[in-house]
């Protein structure tokens, strides 16, 4: 009874050390959140978003990957505002409660690697990063773990609640990015390997093994295989209802009545199956046609590869090496290798080799999904220490207690510095490895801010846009008013969140005749049209910024302002 007790209380603490360190891993996602200028990929999911939610319109686009994000923050928008902190919210939660997958897997691992496996999840730089990043990799990467996690306690305890709680798990990470379906190929080649493993255990020579039929004994395995599957039959088949539940209602159209979609349903039922047909069919053949049957990965292999590998030294560097330690010595570890550590291992390793061939642009984000995998060995190899350094400390072997202490500073000191460094104090910097090359590289806050401000008060005109590399020559269905959607970014998500009204000029004559007019308040033109612009917008208060990291001549953009009519702040106000 003691040792039950025992291991009871010790369960206990394991969950208890595993919630305190999500809950640190919420503040820590939290924390300043909204502070960092929208990617260009975050705005312009965000601006579509806005789209969807002021048309009632959706259907699923390839090109911004899986409809997750775009069905929960139209909800977060409604319900808290569209801003940059609301916009990233569902992904920082997603991420904060990565550490308490590591509760699922707690039977394969010790009480210390359980609570490493949590610690990494929730203090990797890689995984911060992306968990403040209004994208799709986080969200996959997070409801796949959750998933294997599942499974496996299925599998541990055959208890059929944590098959369905998987198959929701995968279901929704088939709602976030299509390469959910590498994960997939992935675990498949790690359970090769596995099985490969396992046929290479027995040593003796093929003639020497025993391969004698008992018949009875297959009859009886056959006999309880009926039973079992007797038995999860009926869950397996709840188990796909469930899952085309889900798929089905994130990727149905949404129409507004124009024809038939999933919004439509109440009033045509008969119409369920063309929107199981579309949410389906049409998707795949829309993936397809998008990420299959384009070029769009045919790029030199060797530079992409770098490039991730680039993050992942400086982003996750000190755990990766602990993964390998923790790899090789559970692979010879006296009680022989654990599956679940080598298939971990095996599922980052091999995505750090395979990303570079299908991802379509450099991107550090595409370390997530093997960094996910990396820190389960990187928490056994953190066990692994932590039992050296024990064991030095008992026999009072100095210098094995100063070794694990040095490593242990190592990567406490590699991991704290860049999560500092790199995701809170310097998260926009072209230097910083963990940022891609569409982000802002100045800080555009303060601007539009007082852009809002102005354009609150204002009739008419709030921004106008200056020249053909602003303006587009036929505006898109999807792009925002007059604007050249890929030139402009950010920008489109800020004036849609504020209400903005957006006008467009691409010659000098229609620019004065523009500013004649309306009298816009703000004004926004290449750096290279700034000393025309200038001139004729005396009074105007003058800004240059950097809308991207990478081309900085096509992206350098001056704003003019005129201050003048930004609210007055009142001596009530300002003295309260």
């Amino acid at each position: 009874m003691a040792s039950t007790d025992g291991s009871a209380g010790r369960g206990r603490r394991v969950t208890t050390a595993v919630v305190a360190i999500a809950l640190f891993a919420l503040v820590a996602r939290l924390l300043l959140l909204g502070d960092r200028i929208a990617h260009w990929d975050e705005a312009r999911v965000a601006y579509w978003i806005l789209d969807y939610a002021d048309t009632g319109v959706f259907e699923y686009q390839p090109i911004i990957h899986g409809p997750f994000l775009q069905q929960v923050n139209r909800v977060v928008f409604e319900l808290f505002g569209a801003n940059d902190f609301t916009m990233r919210l569902v992904v920082a939660a997603l991420g904060a409660a990565l550490p308490l997958a590591a509760l699922l897997f707690r039977k394969r691992l010790s009480d210390v690697e359980t609570v490493a496996f949590a610690l990494f999840l929730a203090v990797d730089p890689v995984l911060l990063y992306y968990s403040r990043f209004m994208r799709s990799d986080l969200p996959l990467a997070a409801f796949m773990l959750f998933a294997l996690g599942f499974f496996l306690r299925a599998l541990d305890s055959r208890r059929p609640r944590y098959v369905h709680a998987g198959i929701v798990a995968l279901a929704l990470a088939f709602t976030t990015k299509e390469n959910v379906l590498v994960y997939l190929v992935t675990w498949l080649g790690a359970l090769v390997l596995l099985v490969d493993r396992r046929l290479l255990v027995d040593h003796r020579p093929f003639a020497d093994r025993d391969l004698s039929f008992d018949l009875q004994a297959a009859r009886e395995r056959i006999g309880a295989f009926g039973t079992t599957l007797r038995t999860w039959v009926p869950h397996l088949l709840l188990a796909v209802v469930e899952f085309l539940v889900i798929v089905v209602y994130f990727y149905a159209p949404r129409t507004n009545g124009s024809t038939p979609g999933f919004d439509t349903l109440l009033s045509d039922p008969t119409a369920l199956p063309a929107v199981i047909g579309e949410a389906t069919l049409g998707s795949w053949n829309a993936f397809i046609s998008q990420w299959i049957s384009g070029d769009s990965q045919s790029h030199a292999y060797l530079p992409y590869l770098g490039d991730l590998v680039e993050t992942l030294v400086v982003g996750s560097g000190a755990l990766v090496v602990l993964a390998a330690i923790g790899f090789l010595a559970d692979r010879y570890a006296d009680d022989g290798p654990r599956d679940l550590v080598a298939f971990a291992f095996y599922c980052g390793f091999v995505s750090v080799l395979g990303y570079p061939i299908i991802t379509d642009i450099m991107a550090p984000w595409a370390a997530v999904h093997a960094v996910v995998f990396l820190m389960l060995p990187a928490a056994v190899g953190a066990g692994v220490l932590y039992t050296r350094a024990r064991t030095a400390l008992s026999h009072d072997d100095r210098p094995g207690v100063a070794a694990a202490l040095v490593i242990v500073l190592l990567v406490v000191g590699q991991v704290g510095y860049i999560g500092v460094q790199n995701v809170y104090l310097d998260d926009q910097s072209a230097s910083n490895a963990l940022v891609q090359y569409a982000q802002p590289a100045d800080d555009l806050r303060p601007t539009i801010e007082e852009m809002a401000a102005v354009s609150a008060n204002n009739r008419g005109t709030d921004v106008l846009l200056y020249g053909d590399h602003l303006v587009a020559d036929s505006p898109g269905s999807r792009a925002p008013g007059c604007s050249d959607w890929f030139n402009i970014l950010p920008l489109p998500w800020y004036t849609e969140a504020h209400d903005m009204n957006v006008s467009c000029a691409t010659e000098p004559s229609g620019f004065e005749q523009r500013v004649n007019e309306s009298s816009p308040p703000v004004v926004i033109g290449l750096t290279t049209d700034s000393e025309f612009l200038a001139a004729n917008l005396e009074g105007y208060d003058e800004r240059a910024y950097v809308l991207r990291t990478q081309d900085t001549a096509k992206t350098n953009t001056t704003f003019f302002l005129d201050e003048s009519r930004l609210p007055k702040v009142t001596t009530e106000q300002s003295n309260p």
